[in-house]
């Protein structure tokens, strides 16, 4: 079985690669988690909107882990941010999971229904065992410590883009100071990466894939990654990530890849807007 590094945060170890599945039809859902879990992965991750919460559910089943050894993350919709709604949406989600999930997390911030709302009804998710923690997807920094300061308990993770084109210096840093963590989205930039001069040059220095460098250099900054895959040996490879590092000059090289223009997935809602980050990390 694989091992998976993980990161302790607000007493939760989670395992630094997790399988995402945005984009998995409910069949190929429950084949790659059912793989997933029984090679060695200890962290899944889908949302509501994916459709697929059923055919993931499915797949742990198949799988047969033990419920306590792995770690699983979904998503509220948007839609559902209301008190009541957000409540029925997560019972909703455990039940199609058939488990309460481990996170649980406000996928895209909204302007209405007010934070304060929101933010009180994720925290009795939580009371009521609906999940074990919650968190946050696509906050800018500025609403992220808003959500906070209205939080009784921790928002463990922002799940957010990150990958070489884009620098997320400013909310890695305000994970920092909130004692809270980043995941990656769209870790590998959507296939982006396939053709990169550096990180080519790099990966044939390790001997290593450049999906595997690109990963490596997420995870070696304490962040957590889930890159979705539909293939079996992809998966293998994404998970083969802790047996090699890399060094301070080839990371800094990766930093410099970052560019305005490297965002995938622009959805914010037009009231809020993403921070700026003038500086590399």
């Amino acid at each position: 079985m694989a091992r998976t590094d993980t990161l302790t945060v607000d007493g939760h170890d989670i395992p630094l690669i997790g399988l995402g599945t945005w984009q998995l039809e409910p069949d190929d859902a429950r084949r790659m988690v059912g793989h997933a879990l029984t090679n060695g992965y200890r962290h899944i991750d889908t949302a509501w909107i994916y459709r697929n919460e059923h055919g993931v559910g499915q797949g742990i089943r198949d799988a047969g882990v033990p419920r306590d050894s792995f770690w699983l993350t979904t998503k509220i919709w948007v839609d559902h941010f209301s008190h009541d709604a957000l409540l029925k949406q997560a019972e909703e989600s455990a039940n199609s999971l058939g488990t309460a999930p481990d996170l649980l997390l406000l996928h895209w911030p909204k302007a209405t229904p007010p934070l304060e709302e929101t933010i009180a009804a994720l925290n009795e998710a939580k009371a009521r065992g609906l999940t074990r923690s919650i968190g946050l997807s696509n906050y800018p920094s500025a609403e992220w410590r808003k959500a906070q300061q209205l939080s009784e308990a921790r928002l463990v993770t922002n799940q957010v883009e990150y990958h070489p084109y884009l620098s997320q210096k400013t909310l890695i840093d305000t994970a920092r100071d909130l004692r809270a963590s980043i995941t990656a989205w769209s870790p590998l930039a959507q296939g982006k990466i396939a053709e990169d001069a550096t990180l080519r040059t790099i990966a044939e220095a390790h001997g290593r894939s450049v999906g595997q460098v690109t990963l490596r250099w997420i995870v070696q900054q304490g962040v957590i990654a889930i890159p979705r895959t539909s293939k079996e040996s992809r998966a293998a490879e994404n998970l083969d990530i802790f047996d090699f590092s890399l060094t301070d000059e080839e990371m800094a090289r990766i930093h410099g890849l970052a560019h305005p223009g490297g965002r995938l997935g622009d959805w914010i809602d037009p009231a809020f807007e993403w921070d700026q980050d003038t500086s590399r990390q």
